[in-house]
């Protein structure tokens, strides 16, 4: 018996069946070469790894704009005798 469903699974698909998405369908090299991932089947392993790559560089580019905006505490300011000199930022509310 299943010696049949292997050859069932063997033989050329009938006419009236389709196969889904673009692979089916006649295209030509460059148009294959130049859109690969409507062809290519889904790697679930890479597009997880990619996902967590790319949720880390985001990450990373959070911190460090949290880190750039707390080291922002000094400024230069000119008092009314037009010297310079720096200071700390203060809230109005310290």
């Amino acid at each position: 018996r299943s010696q049949e469903n292997e050859r069932e699974e063997d033989q050329p698909p009938e006419k009236g069946y389709r196969t889904p998405g673009l692979r089916g369908v006649q295209t030509t090299t460059l148009f294959r070469a130049v859109n690969p991932e409507l062809f290519i089947k889904p790697n679930k392993p890479v597009m997880i790894f990619g996902l967590v790559t790319i949720t880390l560089c985001v990450g990373y580019l959070g911190y460090l704009h949290a880190v750039k905006e707390n080291g922002e505490q000094l400024y230069e300011a000119i008092d009314s005798e037009g010297e310079r000199y720096t200071r700390r930022k203060s809230s109005k509310w310290d």
